[in-house]
């Protein structure tokens, strides 16, 4: 009992910490409903509400909280949407879409993250998240189009192949520049063309595959 109510008041005080920055309730209040520190290796759950980055394995990263934050609510949901997540990794940014929106598609290209985030969101009751292996595959086509579209990791540019997928009005959020250092982005697919909307830096691993770079340049 004493370590379930040091864990909940560890993700409040996160949920508190981050108000700072982030306006929107309906995600501070997801945040705080989901257990983050089972998304995390067992060797890393003591860090599990500080705010940043930490590793899976695979050479990938759960995000910042506070980046996953501000990414979420730049994806503007209402609940109705579907929404694609291109990099599952460890399934913790779908559990938090799934809270506020119908449907939440997420592809991961590395088959082991992509099993493992399915088993642990099916194990947590997350219903509405489907999890599936993209390969090669440039996001999820065959459940598209997507209201908002978000990239776990980043691009050196904003990949047709995703803009593609996103219906009209969509947003897409992603991060883009270099292998080291990329910008928040948002856009909105509009009657006119797609309008850019920059976020502020960030970083992320890079995107592998046809929407990012080659296997051999993350070698």
């Amino acid at each position: 009992m004493a370590e379930t109510k040091a864990v909940e008041s560890a993700r409040h005080a996160l949920v508190a910490e981050l108000s700072r920055e982030v306006a929107d309730t309906g995600v501070l209040q997801a945040i705080g409903r989901v257990p983050r520190e089972r998304f995390v290796p067992e060797e890393a759950r003591q860090f599990a509400y500080e705010n940043r980055p930490l590793p899976i394995g695979e050479g990938q990263t759960i995000s910042q909280p506070l980046i996953l934050a501000l990414m979420t609510q730049a994806l503007r949901l209402e609940g109705r949407e579907t929404v694609l997540e291109v990099g599952t990794g460890s399934g913790y940014q779908a559990a938090v879409l799934s809270l506020l929106a119908r449907r939440v598609v997420s592809v991961e290209r590395i088959p082991r993250l992509a099993e493992r985030a399915g088993r642990l969101l099916a194990d947590l009751g997350y219903s509405n998240v489907e999890v599936q292996v993209s390969g090669e595959r440039a996001g999820w086509p065959d459940a598209g189009p997507y209201e908002a579209i978000i990239v776990t990791a980043a691009s050196p540019e904003i990949p047709a192949e995703l803009l593609d997928q996103l219906a009209p009005g969509g947003r897409l959020v992603i991060p883009v520049g270099s292998r080291t250092l990329q910008e928040l982005v948002r856009i909105v697919k509009t009657p006119r063309g797609a309008e850019r909307h920059n976020l502020g830096p960030c970083r992320f691993v890079p995107l592998l595959g046809p929407s990012g770079w080659p296997d051999r340049a993350a070698s």
